[in-house]
């Protein structure tokens, strides 16, 4: 059974997923015990593993260190394609739909090609959606591309839905790493009606209440980032 086969599964069966992302620009290897030690005590499913920037050397040496002291699966969640690691499980194979820069569409995917093909990675096609926070946040900044508003629910029901018309497993709705405003829960709900794939929402979310509605509101999947990373007891 393949990584995306069990997500089915357990949505099916009605599990709540949660994933807890590691951004590699603010891990440091010996820091890795101690924080798998919390991961352990959470209610984590996934580990998303990646950042919108890296220049460091250590990317394939912490993903091996999180398999070490781990048994959750390892999905990338790149901020551009060198960040791959044949040590993960899954690769987000994402594009940027709700932006028009080129680069994000289509051009970073296309640059991983090649390392790609020496990888056993379970590639997984994910439709990335960036909903307006607040703020401007680092995929806004790095993408150079405009977030949805958050008002704009039909424009992100059609971009999420486009997205399963072309074949994408995934819907990621991201209010962006430090957000101010998680994604409004009537756009969760609404776009969740109209697909038929997987529902991820992330950013934002910095409390369990919070993370409860946006399961209430239809999300598949949730990603928690900062909250965690500021807090490791923040599920005790």
């Amino acid at each position: 059974m393949t990584f995306y086969q069990d997500i089915l599964s357990a949505i099916s069966s009605k599990k709540k997923l949660l994933g807890i992302v590691i951004d590699p620009e603010k891990m440091q290897l010996e820091s890795i015990p101690n924080l798998c030690k919390a991961i352990k005590k959470s209610p984590a499913t996934h580990i998303l593993f990646g950042g919108s920037t890296y220049n460091g050397t250590d990317f394939d040496k912490i993903v091996s260190e999180l398999k070490r002291h781990l048994e959750l699966p390892i999905f990338l969640f790149p901020g551009d394609y060198n960040q791959l690691s044949n040590k993960a499980d899954v690769l987000l194979f994402l594009s940027l739909l709700s932006g028009r820069n080129p680069e994000y569409l289509i051009g970073q995917q296309t640059k991983a090609v090649n390392k790609l093909k020496q990888t056993t990675l379970e590639i997984i096609p994910t439709a990335y959606l960036l909903i307006e926070s607040g703020v401007e946040t680092a995929v806004e900044r790095v993408s150079n591309t405009i977030p949805i508003g958050r008002e704009n629910i039909e424009l992100a029901i059609q971009t999420a839905k486009a997205g399963e018309y072309l074949g994408m497993k995934m819907v990621y709705l991201e209010a962006g790493s430090g957000a101010k405003h998680s994604v409004p829960l009537q756009m969760i709900t609404n776009v969740k009606q109209n697909l038929t794939i997987p529902l991820i929402v992330g950013g934002g979310l910095r409390s369990k209440q919070a993370i409860e509605d946006a399961f209430s509101a239809g999300a598949d999947m949730i990603i928690i980032g900062t909250a965690f990373e500021n807090d490791l007891s923040f599920f005790n």
